[in-house]
């Protein structure tokens, strides 16, 4: 399990390089990942300090740091 929430992690965080600050939505379509794996992800790459989250009227974004 854990080496498939790094490698979710890698992929959100390509996505993010290549894209930039994207709503959690729009990551979710472009990673074709499931909610669980995505939030994961994300609480992978939070904990290593990579993503920033901002709430802009009830919709989330993330960046990388």
């Amino acid at each position: 399990m854990i080496e498939k929430i790094g490698s979710n992690a890698g992929k959100v965080w390509s996505l993010l390089d290549e894209t930039g600050r994207q709503e959690v939505k729009e990551l979710k379509k472009a990673s074709k990942l499931s909610d669980k794996d995505l939030y994961a992800a994300l609480g992978w790459l939070a904990r290593e300090g990579k993503v920033l989250f901002e709430e802009v009227e009830k919709e989330l974004f993330v960046s990388l740091n």
